[in-house]
């Protein structure tokens, strides 16, 4: 079983809901992303999304283009982002790692070469946003060789068909876009979302965790009633933003604790 399956497990054992934060991999700078990383952890994270940043990011708004705009500016590429993985795991060998990323720079690589190179870094998942299943068996198969979880989208809009053919693929858990739109929109309507949720779950035993849209320990909680885990990201970069070098990772750090105790009342109301 795969470290993002047990962390699953174990939390449905508990009757918790997992938190999943992501930033971009270099952002503010280089220094600064191991320390976040083990900061997020610290805080309550239960799997960690590291972005890989890209010139064209198709599904992210303007807090996450920013980042990477940032973190390129640093020269920050998918060799670096696998290097902060290998010094993460120095000293944190639970925390389920997610390389986030697109098509571009995997294809550059090479999709054999870069397997190899996640499983040496000790990655557990790689989620690419462009990549549809019809163009992803590649990939599913050179990360099922090495044991690593291929994370897949879906939407508002994905068909029961359609998901049936994402969760065959799909490994660790389903990343659910809850609104039309790309990263850093608002009023997500947690009744569509439950609603949406529940037919996944008719489909398949994959966790689904709900992104896009969750900005603090209410919007959290609303969506880790209905969910299986929560996925925040700009809001969290824009904390960062916010802050001076020296104070974003405690920023980061104080930003997400009390999203974790918002999930974590939800498990105090069950029983």
């Amino acid at each position: 079983m795969s470290r993002i399956a047990t962390t699953f497990a174990r939390l449905k054992e508990q009757g918790k809901k997992a938190l999943i934060p992501f930033i971009t991999a270099g952002d503010p700078d280089p220094g600064l992303a191991v320390p976040l990383m083990h900061e997020l952890a610290k805080a309550g994270a239960d799997v960690i999304e590291l972005g890989v940043p890209f010139s064209d990011p198709m599904a992210d708004g303007p807090v996450i283009q920013r980042a990477s705009e940032r973190a390129l500016k640093h020269g920050v590429s998918l060799r670096s982002v696998l290097g902060f993985v290998t010094e993460f795991r120095r000293t944190d060998r639970q925390t389920p790692v997610v390389i986030f990323g697109y098509a571009n720079p995997i294809e550059t690589m090479g999709t054999e070469r870069f397997a190899d190179a996640a499983r040496t870094a000790d990655a557990d998942g790689v989620l690419v946003v462009d990549y549809p299943p019809e163009e992803a068996e590649d990939l599913v198969r050179a990360l099922d060789a090495r044991g690593l979880d291929t994370i897949f989208l879906l939407s508002p809009t994905t068909a029961d068909e359609r998901i049936e053919r994402i969760a065959r693929l799909g490994r660790g858990y389903l990343y659910y876009v809850s609104l039309r739109g790309v990263t850093g929109a608002s009023h997500i309507d947690v009744a569509d979302v439950a609603a949406r949720v529940r037919r996944v779950h008719e489909i398949t035993r994959l966790p689904v965790g709900v992104g896009f849209g969750i900005r603090d320990p209410g919007s959290a909680r609303a969506v880790g009633a209905v969910a299986d885990a929560v996925v925040i990201g700009s809001a969290l970069i824009q904390e960062m933003e916010k802050a001076p070098r020296d104070k974003v990772v405690e920023r980061a750090g104080a930003f997400l604790a009390p999203i974790r105790e918002a999930l974590d009342s939800l498990a105090a109301v069950k029983a």
